[in-house]
């Protein structure tokens, strides 16, 4: 494989490592929808965006991104069965997730989404199932902060977990071929790393808590960027256009949380 990979995966597992963390300190410090609105921004899909523009080309990079909402969708359903499948279990929640992701991202693979309006419906009637299911029927309560003492080990743990699972998606991203590359550059590593700590530092019920907020930011912001990225890449390169993205994403993301703070339980 050529250095310039090997320089993403590395940034890969510098970024998801130090984004998990501070998101998962940020839920135990200050309340579980402040840390799932951190964790929920984009993170590794810039990295993994950006250096597919940067290795391959602008217009490729763009047309990995036009997968992305609906990969997100299923994100939500990954969520939705993590959160359910929580109480019996983090090794259980855990395998049930996953299983449901690589099924349904096998199906998408199958039937070979390269169709923007296609990927975008995808993701509003997932996103809207998926919220209402947890909201209504399973009726999460959100927590406020835990009081927490990290120690250094503690920290390079938590990062070095986080930063393994980002790493591994990015890999994938890489092998796989160009759909499936797409598909796996969304892979949630992000929330399958701060839901693992989140479970085991708060238990089912602040695991929960993180996921809904996880799931509500993730699905609005990581998708806005990818669609952001797809229309910029090709008009304005690689950097303006992943900036512009971002700081348009990260402002959805606080308009979220201030509904999330003043409508959701």
């Amino acid at each position: 494989m050529e250095s310039s990979f090997w320089i993403k995966l590395t940034l890969s597992f510098l970024v998801g490592g130090i984004w998990v963390s501070l998101s998962s300190i940020a839920a135990e410090r200050f309340g579980s929808k402040v840390g799932g609105l951190i964790g929920g921004l984009p993170s590794t899909i810039v990295v993994t965006l950006l250096f597919i523009g940067l290795t391959q080309s602008a217009a490729r990079a763009a047309e990995s991104a036009i997968i992305v909402p609906l990969v997100m969708g299923v994100n939500g359903i990954f969520v939705t069965v993590f959160i359910y499948l929580s109480r019996r279990g983090l090794a259980l929640a855990l395998a049930g997730a996953l299983l449901a992701w690589f099924g349904l991202a096998l199906i998408l693979m199958i039937l070979d989404v390269r169709v923007l309006w296609v990927s975008f419906l995808g993701w509003v009637a997932l996103a809207a199932s998926c919220f209402l299911v947890v909201e209504k029927g399973m009726k999460i309560v959100s927590h406020g902060r835990k009081v927490t003492r990290y120690t250094a080990v503690q920290l390079a743990g938590r990062a070095a977990l986080a930063g393994t699972v980002v790493a591994f998606a990015v890999l994938m991203s890489k092998v796989a071929g160009p759909l499936a590359g797409g598909i796996f550059a969304t892979f949630p590593a992000v929330f399958l790393s701060n839901l693992i700590i989140s479970y085991r530092n708060g238990g089912a019920g602040f695991a929960s808590a993180v996921a809904k907020s996880l799931m509500v930011s993730g699905m609005i912001t990581v998708p806005i960027y990818a669609l952001l990225v797809w229309y910029f890449y090709p008009r304005l390169g690689l950097g303006l256009g992943t900036l512009l993205a971002f700081l348009v994403a990260a402002g959805a993301g606080l308009l979220t949380l201030r509904v999330m703070k003043s409508r959701l339980a």
